[in-house]
């Protein structure tokens, strides 16, 4: 079980990304649009208020191209953590308390920062379920009001969409970052499943690629929190069945468990030193009772000679976990080794940052490459074995 010192992390985190994603002046205005008749569906937020997407128009040669991107946010496994998600005045738990989101990195608007998809129709999908969009509970406890509906709420965005012609796209790529990456890769098929076969659709995951590995203490102890997040939400339907009946449902949020079934093609964009998986599935409070690794999670430059060992055993383990995407050539990678969370929609990580880039392509690059089936991409930075900042 993830304490309250653990939570309170996940909060921070999750307000840290969200700031740097919010508008500024500058930057392209993308108004939010409300679905008031998701209601009548049972497809609501945590709160029962309807769900809500951002959308701009693509143009030029890109109108008949999609970018739909699922927004992250980390999870509530917990009643009393679904219940103060729904006054976080970031919206993930309300559409009432939503803030516009940046579109930026992947989701700018010009060429220059954005070459492959600046002129696509670009979305995001937002999040105010907690459960990465597979929720699906009919009742409702009317001591907490809280809705257990993040499937129905993907089907009727993606409905919607697919009235504003996303059903007659030529192109179309199913991102997520963070809790949306897992999102992306668990609906990847199904959402495939909505369009032609003359139409290419592919899916990508950034930081969202939560490995199975053991934490300080030699334990699987994230497991326990996936398992109380697929029971509280209902969530098992809703993943895929090849992997449920592998495994635990819970364990199948780790895409490692989900990737070897999923038929159309996915890219996986991820630090092998990931900042949130550092500090919540491998160095956990839980496993670190004196804090030993505290700044060192948060600093590497504050790690000690054994605990920068520690972390590279880490990335060894990580990167033995998303092998399994390199079993398809379909599939895409582009795994460096920068310390950070989510780097498609940070521009300088996107397209201009050489600190990122791998067999000297940028990530906007590579993904473009694999999205076009130009060339395979399946880079891994082997370089660096330690973190670095990019």
């Amino acid at each position: 079980m993830i304490n309250v010192r653990s939570r309170d992390w996940i909060r921070c985190t999750v307000i840290v990304c969200i700031m740097m994603f919010l508008k500024t002046k500058g930057l392209e205005e993308v108004a939010i649009t409300i679905i008031q008749s998701g209601v009548a569906k049972g497809a609501v937020c945590l709160d029962g208020t309807p769900p809500a997407y951002q959308f701009a128009k693509g143009f030029g040669d890109g109108v008949s191209n999609w970018l739909v991107h699922i927004q992250g946010g980390g999870w509530c496994n917990t009643v009393q953590d679904c219940v103060s998600r729904k006054t976080l005045i970031y919206g993930l738990g309300s559409s009432k308390l939503m803030p516009p989101l940046n579109f930026t990195g992947f989701l700018s608007n010009e060429q220059e920062q954005n070459p492959i998809f600046y002129n696509w129709n670009r979305v995001i999908m937002r999040y105010c379920d907690g459960s990465s969009f597979t929720g699906d509970v009919e009742e409702v406890d009317p001591a907490t009001n809280l809705y257990f509906r993040g499937a129905r709420v993907f089907n009727v965005i993606v409905e919607e969409l697919m009235s504003k012609g996303m059903k007659d796209a030529q192109n179309v790529l199913l991102t997520g970052c963070s809790a949306g990456g897992p999102a992306s890769i668990l609906h990847c098929d199904k959402f495939r499943g909505l369009f032609p076969t003359s139409t290419r659709v592919k899916c990508l995951a950034d930081a969202g690629y939560f490995s199975h590995v053991k934490d300080l203490a030699g334990e699987y102890s994230f497991d326990k929190y996936y398992e109380l997040l697929v029971t509280l939400h209902g969530s098992a339907k809703h993943l895929p069945s090849e992997c449920t009946s592998n495994v635990a449902p819970g364990l199948c949020f780790y895409p490692q468990f989900v990737v070897p079934y999923v038929k159309t093609p996915i890219f996986i964009l991820n630090s092998a030193y990931d900042t949130w998986q550092v500090s919540n599935i491998f160095a956990p409070n839980e496993s670190d009772p004196h804090g030993e690794f505290t700044k060192c999670k948060t600093d590497f430059n504050q790690c000690s000679t054994i605990q920068l060992q520690r972390l590279q055993d880490f990335r060894t383990e990580f990167l033995d976990s998303v092998s399994v995407v390199s079993k398809s050539s379909s599939n895409g990678m582009f795994i460096n080794t920068c310390f950070t969370h989510c780097q498609a929609d940070f521009q300088q990580a996107w397209f201009g940052n050489d600190a990122s880039k791998l067999d000297n392509k940028t990530i906007a690059e590579g993904v473009g490459d694999w999205f076009f089936d130009k060339s395979a991409f399946q880079k891994i930075d082997n370089e660096h074995t330690l973190p670095h900042y990019c």
